[in-house]
């Protein structure tokens, strides 16, 4: 047995020889390929994602947001960010999201019937996402 030394710790080591085969049992099973791993990383730091404190508000206001609707938001994420913006109020049809650009979330959602005070703090910018 070899061992080798590492920042003070001794380990054993066993070189892997040119003619060793990659063992057959472990290659392509359930393996997930480079591509498909990236692919999915990216679809997710696209994708909007919902508060907890927001869904509820969306629930309590009955507010629905669509799979066209997300689509739109996320648009106006997209240029938003591009413009520089980090936390945004996004006015939507009649209802104000309040959203972390750079998390791609829903933190809150307010309809025109909710807002008392009309103040929203804590924003860089605003959008007015017009629908399609």
């Amino acid at each position: 047995m070899t061992y080798r030394i590492n920042r003070g710790h001794v380990f054993p080591y066993e070189p892997i020889e040119k003619n060793q085969k990659p063992n057959p049992s472990k290659a392509g099973q359930g393996q997930t390929s480079f591509k498909e791993i990236l692919n999915n990383s990216l679809q997710e730091k696209n994708a909007i994602k919902i508060s907890n404190h927001a869904q509820q508000r969306l629930q309590q206001r009955n507010i629905v947001l669509n799979e066209k609707d997300m689509g739109i938001l996320k648009d106006a994420m997209e240029k938003a960010e591009m413009k520089g913006a980090r936390e945004s109020v996004m006015f939507y049809k009649e209802v104000a999201l309040v959203t972390s650009i750079r998390n791609r979330t829903i933190i809150t959602a307010v309809d025109s019937k909710g807002t008392e005070e009309n103040i929203f703090t804590n924003i860089d910018s605003a959008v007015i996402v017009q629908s399609k």
